[in-house]
């Protein structure tokens, strides 16, 4: 069961070995395996403002420093600002001459200002000096960064060494590459014949410059430091005008400690990110690229394909060895029939060996993979030392499985618990309940629809201590048919789920 703003009661085991209530994980349906926010791929799609809800380009975020350039925040409560306008009289300009018989009135001219004023704490940007635009979507004035000259330097610097480094590789592997033709020339081999050409249809020469970086001066740590004033000790602090932790952090550039030093703060954009699986490389959850949309192209939810399991029922006490029982509310979201079986979770051997099988298939995936793009690209280069070191696919990075840490404290009665939860159907929550007649498993409870609640039975460790949490583990297997490709099959698939159900009561 997860809860908002709770601990979740019951947690699924991912493939990696982590668990996390099923809102919180995703089903592949290519891998048909559980995938949590550490076995996906995290990708950027778009950036837009979340004020004026603005696309911006990927490029164009960068250059802006993913800010936004129309929308600021206050920099006193973090909330958006709002362009008010007033009336401001401003002095006629000295070349512009007045008509005759026109008295003093024309000498002043009435202009609409707009300045930036925030509807939370009532900040405006005349607190700080800033001068009213004549347009609402104006360039404000941003304060300066007095480091800004070291930090350009230090970002040249470190691009120049980057590309050195580049260039040395691409250096390394052309004189590590053997040659594709069977005759070599020596003009060939000296770069000759290749320059002539070069020059003969007019480019410039292959051997150009190679990028050194500029020496700059280090940054030197000084014991020198600025004398505190003789008043800092006698004169009274108003802390209304002095900056909180926040405020300063906010503007890390300069940290202000006075408030009127506050300057207005560009809205940071938001992204919309889709997610792929490290293993197959599909898609499990893909947005809309509009900012307006809250729908999503892909969406691969666990509790759309796994069976959602409910804690309903615990009124025992629990007490340490001692026979006890929950009830469980399971829920089908698919629409086709589900069998599940409950069964006891792996021992540590079967474990091991499930971690061992998951590995070597990965392994096998991604060198075959790797070969077919070696292969495809081997025809275009005619060069395979260059398809293996460049073109050829890179593997994907998988979280390396583990062992779950979590380890069930009870034993179940029974050995296998079998059932069929029957598919989703959305009208029958508008239809009459009647009960048709059918024989039902003694542990199941209650049915309706595709739901149903059954009682499982268990018996706590002795070696349980009072104020333990009782941890009831077993493994879910259910059916599932996969739709992907044209004729839809079935597969049996499991999950190991783990619940809370409760403390042992003192004696």
């Amino acid at each position: 069961m997860a809860n908002f703003m709770q601990n979740s009661v019951v947690n699924y085991a991912c493939t990696c070995g982590l668990l996390n209530p099923i809102t919180k994980l995703f089903f592949c349906r290519h891998c048909l395996k559980l995938r949590c926010g550490f076995c996906v791929c995290h990708e950027v799609d778009s950036h837009f403002c979340s004020n004026c809800l603005e696309n911006i380009p990927s490029s164009e975020a960068k250059h802006k420093k993913n800010c936004c350039t129309n929308c600021f925040n206050c920099p006193c409560c973090q909330h958006t600002l709002s362009a008010r306008a007033t009336m401001v009289v401003v002095p006629k300009k000295t070349d512009e001459t007045t008509k005759e018989g026109e008295g003093d009135s024309a000498k002043a001219v009435t202009r609409k200002m707009y300045y930036l004023s925030c509807l939370g704490c009532r900040w405006t940007s005349r607190d700080v000096g800033i001068p009213d635009q004549t347009v609402a979507t104006g360039a404000w004035p941003e304060n300066e960064c007095s480091y800004q000259t070291r930090f350009n330097a230090l970002l040249e610097y470190y691009q120049a060494v980057v590309l050195q480094d580049k260039q040395e590789k691409q250096e390394y592997i052309r004189r590590k590459t053997p040659k594709t033709h069977k005759f070599p020339s020596l003009t060939d081999r000296t770069g000759l014949t290749v320059s002539m050409i070069r020059r003969q249809i007019g480019w410039p020469d292959k051997n150009t410059q190679k990028a050194k970086p500029v020496n700059i001066s280090p940054s030197l740590a000084t014991d020198e430091l600025d004398e505190l004033p003789a008043d800092i000790f006698t004169q009274p602090i108003n802390l209304r005008n002095v900056t909180n932790i926040k405020q300063r952090h906010g503007q890390p550039s300069d940290q202000p400690f006075n408030v009127n030093k506050l300057y207005p703060q560009r809205r940071i954009l938001w992204i919309k990110r889709s997610l792929r699986c490290r293993q197959c490389e599909h898609n499990v959850i893909k947005p809309e690229y509009h900012p307006t949309s809250v729908k999503y192209r892909i969406q691969l939810f666990a509790n759309y394909h796994v069976p959602d399991v409910l804690l309903v029922q615990n009124e025992q006490i629990l007490r340490a060895g001692q026979s006890s029982y929950i009830v469980l509310k399971l829920t089908n979201p698919t629409l086709h029939d589900v069998s599940i079986t409950i069964k006891e979770l792996p021992t540590l051997a079967e474990e091991l060996q499930m971690i061992e099988e998951f590995k070597l298939a990965c392994k096998i995936k991604e060198n075959t993979a790797t070969s077919a793009a070696a292969e495809s690209l081997k025809s275009i280069t005619s060069s395979p030392s260059l398809t293996s070191t460049t073109l050829s696919r890179q593997a994907s990075l998988i979280e390396e499985p583990r062992l779950v840490e979590q380890k069930s404290n009870v034993k179940l009665h029974e050995n296998e618990l079998k059932f069929v939860l029957n598919q989703r159907d959305d009208s029958s929550e508008f239809d009459e309940d009647v009960q048709t007649p059918r024989e039902e498993p003694e542990f199941i409870i209650w049915r309706k629809s595709n739901r149903a609640s059954i009682r499982l039975n268990f018996t706590t460790d002795e070696s349980l201590q009072a104020g333990d949490m009782v941890k009831v583990g077993f493994t879910m297997e259910y059916t599932y048919v996969n739709t992907v490709s044209n004729t839809p099959t079935t597969h049996t698939l499991s999950a190991r789920v783990f619940i809370d159900a409760g403390k042992i009561a003192d004696e």
